[in-house]
């Protein structure tokens, strides 16, 4: 071995060219940081709040200004405006000034009191599937408060006492405790995924560019040369850069999530860091899968960008896998973030042991040795250096 080959010259080499290229600092380095911050900004209440919605109150009684004053004290309603007609206000939703309407029909009080149970209807604009959602579990809550106030009112006239009465009205009462992530932020349970999910569409975009850039550009066999003809020694010292700046940037997005923001960390930071740095790991070793598959810089690439985008929805953070077609339950294993997913929940979020999460550092880590396989392949393309236009 000349002082001009080996596994630090081929690093050396990849430090120059990450530095010296503007698609690579862009997309490395900025793209991350930008997102963070912006995903951060854009939930930085936690929750969407006052969400504009409009009323229409035929019956304008005591009752049902009432109702509506209870509906605006929720934290994420926010009645923008009181229409006098149902035209108006879906006129207003149709300008998307407002995301539900709540019609409150006339004769309400009266009809409730003498028992002829009148409607509460009301609409939301599920397009827009966050606020929709959050509106309709208000709207349902005022609804279902509206016939239990109208039930008390009735049964006090009748001469009924409160205690008598609310053993009926409500034979069960709930007391919630949502784990996990008690304040429904939507920081925590969104942000801990989706910039993972970001930082491994660019491991796997930037893994198959590092060894197609080489092709591309003839330079194959002379980076053969330098690895002692040893692909090991190749990949190790193209890669070693980048799992360096990724794993600085997955230390850059705990310190913000977890010693910043105070995100829940049950279990502490090593089994955190060993979950992102094995992501790193084996969205690197899936990169190098694609190329040794598909053997075309091009189509890997493309495949890479897919796979990174579909991750968002397979993993599970979204729409549990337990809901979706049994292949694709099957199919999200084949997926690092799904992994990644639920190593989180468990260490982060249940904070129960680390072993229960064995198995999902293992999946991450069989990436890796299954890319071992196509070290050949990759190899015959580095000494070939033929591009496919």
């Amino acid at each position: 071995m000349n002082k001009e080959s080996g596994i630090l010259t081929i690093c050396k080499r990849e430090w120059l060219r990450i530095s010296s290229s503007k698609i690579c600092i862009w997309g490395i380095f900025v793209a991350p940081l930008l997102s963070m911050i912006f995903l951060l900004w854009m939930m930085d209440s936690g929750l969407p709040s006052r969400i504009p919605i409009a009323v229409v109150d035929m019956d304008n009684t005591t009752t049902t200004r009432t109702l509506v004053r209870q509906l605006d004290a929720f934290e994420k309603t926010d009645i923008a405006y009181k229409s006098l007609s149902f035209r108006e206000a879906r006129h207003q939703m149709e300008r998307m000034e407002i995301y539900a309407i709540l019609t409150i029909p006339k004769d309400f009080t009266k009809d409730a009191i003498s028992g002829n149970r009148p409607k509460l209807v009301y609409y939301t604009n599920n397009a827009f599937l966050i606020s929709g959602s959050l509106l309709f579990q208000d709207l349902k809550t005022i609804s279902t408060l509206a016939s239990a106030s109208v039930g008390l009112q009735t049964a006090e006239a009748k001469g009924f006492t409160e205690n008598q009465i609310m053993p009926i009205l409500q034979p069960i009462t709930i007391d919630a405790h949502p784990l996990g992530n008690p304040w429904l932020n939507y920081s925590v349970y969104l942000n801990n995924i989706l910039m993972p999910g970001i930082l491994q569409l660019i491991i796997l975009m930037f893994t198959v560019s590092c060894f197609g850039s080489e092709i591309k550009s003839g330079s194959g066999r002379r980076l053969l040369e330098m690895g002692d003809n040893s692909i090991l020694k190749v990949i190790v010292g193209k890669l070693l850069p980048y799992t360096i700046i990724y794993t600085g940037i997955a230390l850059l997005f705990m310190s913000i999530f977890y010693y910043i923001n105070k995100f829940p960390l049950h279990n502490g930071f090593w089994p955190m860091f060993l979950n992102y740095f094995c992501l790193i790991l084996a969205a690197q070793a899936v990169g190098l899968i694609l190329l040794g598959i598909f053997r075309n810089y091009r189509l890997a690439l493309s495949i890479a960008s897919l796979i990174g985008m579909v991750s968002f929805s397979i993993a599970g953070f979204s729409f549990s896998t337990l809901a979706m077609d049994g292949s694709l339950n099957a199919l999200s294993n084949l997926f690092p973030l799904r992994h990644f997913f639920l190593i989180y929940v468990d260490q982060a979020l249940n904070g129960i042991s680390i072993g229960y999460s064995m198995y999902q550092y293992a999946a991450l880590l069989a990436f890796v040795l299954l890319s071992i396989i196509f070290f050949n392949t990759v190899k015959k393309m580095l000494a070939s250096n033929i591009y496919e236009e």
